[in-house]
């Protein structure tokens, strides 16, 4: 036993010389009463410090923006403090299905129904300006909140139409670079949030159709049932990562812009969605009983583009 307690003597010296933190007493629960302190260290040979516990970050709350309504209601955009008008009365008629599908229960339901892809052909024909619109509607539903994602991150606009300047987003989120709730904009209306496009990358478009964006798609879809996800992305027939986020997507819409698209155009755009499961139009600045003299035309089908393209 002598030498026993002496190797534990030395051990226990070891230990201590190494950094690790030996109290002057082990509880006797721990250790059989026949045995000193120092043959329990001889006992159990490989005590080591505890693995340090790093304090945990508190998760990084979204940033608050101020939105400028009366110079956005200036600008043509639907706001919750204008007075009703024709456009507002355009886009709830816009927003009405798409919510209905979003909402869907059982063999209706939507795979992703309420992330909703607006895009376009080509560049300049309003998606971004529906988008927004599309966006601040929703956000005046009583059951709904909505976030709007600016996915055009080549050309993105959605900062600059609200008067803000660039700020991490998306891009940073898909590289790892920031969590999805740091990024995030609330918005002085209650029920709108902005994710921006983030920083500009060299590979930007590419990370649209990244693995890292199928799995925050997924996240976002099945994180918040309630919220409508509206995605500005780049022209289908400008990029062909727009393409690829459209499987992605429970709906679709296409804006078109009346006197101005080419029928072919339309037609080549839809032909390369057509395996979407939802599919609409929207005939933008079509010449009709707006104020400004433009009105939106609406229409929406499934799969195929012949069912689109009269709307």
């Amino acid at each position: 036993m002598t030498s026993l307690i002496e190797q534990a003597a030395r051990r226990l010296e070891q230990l201590r010389n190494a950094g690790a933190q030996i109290p002057d007493r082990i509880p006797t629960s721990q250790a059989p009463p026949s045995l000193s302190q120092a043959a329990v260290a001889v006992a159990a040979p490989l005590i080591s410090t505890p693995p340090v516990k790093h304090a945990v970050a508190p998760s990084q709350t979204s940033r608050q923006v101020t939105l400028d309504l009366d110079m956005l209601s200036a600008a043509g955009v639907v706001t919750p403090n204008a007075p009703r008008s024709y456009s507002a009365d355009q886009f709830r008629l816009i927003k009405r299905p798409l919510l209905a599908n979003a909402k869907a229960k059982g063999d209706q339901a939507l795979k992703h129904g309420n992330l909703i892809m607006v895009t376009s052909s080509l560049s300049g024909e309003g998606k971004s300006f529906t988008s927004l619109n599309l966006a601040m509607s929703i956000a005046m539903e009583l059951d709904n909140t909505v976030m709007l994602v600016d996915a055009d991150v080549a050309r993105p606009s959605i900062l600059r139409m609200l008067g803000l300047q660039t700020m991490p987003g998306l891009l940073d989120v898909l590289e790892g670079g920031k969590d999805l709730h740091s990024v995030l904009l609330k918005t002085n209306i209650d029920k709108l949030t902005i994710l921006p496009s983030g920083t500009s990358r060299p590979k930007a478009t590419e990370l649209l159709a990244s693995d890292a964006m199928r799995r925050l798609l997924d996240d976002m879809a099945a994180r918040y049932p309630d919220r409508i996800i509206i995605f500005d992305s780049p022209p289908l027939l400008l990029t062909t990562e727009s393409r690829v986020l459209a499987t992605q997507m429970g709906q679709v819409v296409m804006v078109v812009q009346a006197d101005r698209t080419l029928q072919s155009d339309v037609d080549h755009a839809l032909s390369t969605i057509k395996n979407c499961a939802n599919i609409n139009l929207v005939l933008n600045k079509v010449r009709g009983s707006g104020s400004d003299g433009y009105s939106y035309g609406y229409g929406y089908g499934y799969g195929e583009p012949s069912g689109n393209a009269t709307a």
